[in-house]
């Protein structure tokens, strides 16, 4: 494809649409890879794909591979859900998060999203999501922007809670965060502290520059 050679030297655009919900949103040609961008970031593939594949790797693909249930907050292109199925070779039940329709819209044309059997994709608010669900997870992958802001209930203890409530014994929690100034290096610090010994917690800073992955196990 000449786009995609192209793409090598110049990223070039294929799609753009606005979203009431997460405003500019660009499918892009970009080193060979196709990529799905908003204003100011990347919101799937491309160093988004890399930041969750490092998560999932220090969690540990063989142990991801035997979870039965995987619930993902936060979909926008899906591609931490391509990584999963594709890569990890995941074969349960992946229920998909995402409050913007028109991104699953793009998802499934440019990205094949719709083509992947054992995943459940559900429009709605993740913090609704949440409350309402009756079901328990073994992964929960927590991937929330708008654009380059986190919304604040992600690090309020009622979500925290309830979020630890949905989790399995022996299950993961992976949190992408996005750490740019000092405020927000204490916000994570913060979150750090607000788990017990009942889990094991590890912070990965500095993941694509201003991105820091935690990574918590629930131990009893």
């Amino acid at each position: 494809m000449v786009r995609k050679l192209f793409s090598y030297f110049i990223p070039i655009n294929v799609y753009r649409k606005n979203s009431s919900v997460s405003k500019s949103l660009e499918v892009t040609w970009n080193n060979g890879e196709l990529v799905l961008d908003s204003k100011s970031t990347n919101y799937s593939y491309g160093s988004l794909q890399r930041i969750l594949r490092k998560g999932l790797k220090y969690i540990g693909f063989e142990r991801v591979r035997n979870f039965e249930s995987i619930l993902v907050l936060g979909v926008a292109g899906g591609s931490v859900i391509k990584t999963l199925v594709d890569e990890v070779k995941f074969k349960g039940q992946i229920t998909g998060v995402e409050i913007d329709e028109a991104v699953i819209g793009i998802a499934n044309e440019y990205f094949e999203l719709d083509k992947i059997p054992n995943l459940e994709i559900v429009i709605d608010d993740a913090f609704e999501f949440v409350l309402k669900t009756k079901k328990t997870y073994d992964l929960i992958i927590i991937d929330i922007f708008q654009d380059t802001t986190m919304p604040n209930f992600l690090f309020q203890d009622f979500f925290i809670n309830r979020i630890n409530s949905l989790l399995n014994l022996n299950g993961f929690i992976l949190f992408n965060t996005m750490v740019i100034n000092t405020q927000q290096e204490e916000r994570n610090q913060v979150y750090k502290s607000k788990f017990n010994g009942n889990y094991s917690l590890r912070m990965y800073p500095k993941v694509e520059i201003h991105n820091e992955l935690f990574t918590i196990k629930k131990l009893q």
